[in-house]
């Protein structure tokens, strides 16, 4: 199974918490993607992508097969769609499930219950339960319960979309995005770089052709 990094993750996440919850508006736009991905609720961590990022994490999500430009739409603005259910024929309450942790990382039961009814009805926390067992026992796994943590009654279930997670904490959970981040603005000043270098090289060539037409007139 094809690793996914935190900014596909998130990509894929918001993918699918749309086509749950908003029909209506589904496939996405660049631009409306980007914004899934980047809005403060029912996110953890907060992400601030831009549209290179997404785009890129498109890509290699087309490459997987997990994700892509929405066949048969007639549109003048591409959009895109997951492909999960392709990938992995989940039920109404696997996807949901995996994609809270997606979208939120490590969760107990009842949070996932709570925070994933909105996208597909749980009527009671047994159903919750018996959801990420079938998840865990997939070939291979795409669920994995933690250990639980110091003070804490209930174990946590983190998702294997983007590796084995050995252990995990409220601090480890922002590693990822603060990569992503890194990664983004490493991006974004290299490309500042390259601006500067191109319009560097157009001021020395506009000097240039400036002195060769003053000479015609010395």
């Amino acid at each position: 199974m094809d690793i996914l990094s935190a900014v596909e993750t998130r990509v894929l996440g918001s993918l699918v918490e749309k086509e749950l919850t908003t029909p209506e508006y589904y496939p996405l736009s660049l631009n409306a993607l980007v914004n899934a991905c980047n809005q403060k609720s029912n996110r953890d961590p907060f992400m601030n992508l831009d549209e290179d990022s997404v785009r890129a994490a498109l890509r290699t999500l087309d490459q997987k097969g997990l994700a892509g430009p929405a066949d048969n739409m007639v549109s003048r603005v591409t959009k895109y769609e997951h492909r999960l259910q392709e990938a992995f024929n989940f039920n109404r309450h696997e996807i949901a499930i995996l994609c809270e942790l997606l979208l939120r990382g490590p969760q107990t039961p009842g949070e996932l219950r709570n925070r994933a009814d909105r996208m597909h009805k749980f009527e009671d926390l047994g159903i919750a339960q018996s959801t990420l067992q079938r998840l865990m026992k997939r070939e291979p796994p795409l669920v994995k319960v933690l250990p639980r943590q110091p003070g804490t009654k209930e174990a946590r279930y983190a998702h294997l979309l983007s590796g084995d997670v050995q252990g995990w904490t409220p601090e480890a959970s922002t590693a990822p995005a603060a990569a992503a981040a890194a990664a983004v603005s490493g991006d974004r000043i290299s490309r500042l770089e390259n601006q500067i270098a191109d319009l560097q090289k157009e001021v020395a060539d506009l000097k240039q052709q400036l002195a060769t037409f003053r000479k015609q007139f010395e």
